[in-house]
């Protein structure tokens, strides 16, 4: 198992960790409910964890990657740059989380606060996933890619085979 095979087994939680906590955090807010923030609060912590983990693979998953066909530096370069905003917002989240969990747990005053704090990073960190997963998937998944040009030639041969 390669940097590469390690890199595309982790850097999936930190996004959905973040979506996932999202919602929890939104619905622990709102019913004003200490166990379902910890939950976010928990996911949210994982998601940092695997977010670390994610970028100490990427930089091997980057000379793997720059080696096969239609991989540019370019766009593993935007990758990386959107994978380093995320990471910024996962550790400020990560350690909110933390903060969040000491305070729910000691019923202080500044829980509700730390939660209301968290849903904002939250918010910031499902934004920088979207781009940071939407950048790395255009890594091999040229089908994505704003630029891609269609072969219409092939649509078109496969059309008249049909009819």
């Amino acid at each position: 198992m390669n940097d590469a095979h390690l890199h595309l087994i982790v850097n999936h939680f930190p996004i959905i960790g973040a979506i996932f906590g999202l919602g929890i955090v939104i619905f622990g807010i709102i019913l004003k409910n200490s166990t379902l923030k910890n939950v976010a609060y928990s996911l949210f912590i994982i998601a940092t964890i695997s977010g670390a983990l994610s970028m100490n693979t990427g930089e091997g998953a980057e000379e793997i990657a720059e080696q096969l066909p239609d991989v540019t530096h370019h766009i593993i370069h935007e990758h990386e740059e959107a994978a380093e905003k995320l990471m910024l917002v996962l550790y400020a989240l990560g350690v909110f989380s933390i903060l969040g969990l000491f305070l729910n747990f000691k019923n202080h005053a500044k829980a509700n606060f730390v939660s209301y704090f968290v849903l904002i990073l939250a918010i910031i960190a499902v934004y920088f996933g979207k781009l940071t997963g939407t950048s790395g998937g255009e890594i091999r998944h040229t089908e994505i890619r704003e630029n891609t040009v269609l072969n219409t030639d092939k649509h078109d041969e496969h059309e008249e085979h049909e009819h």
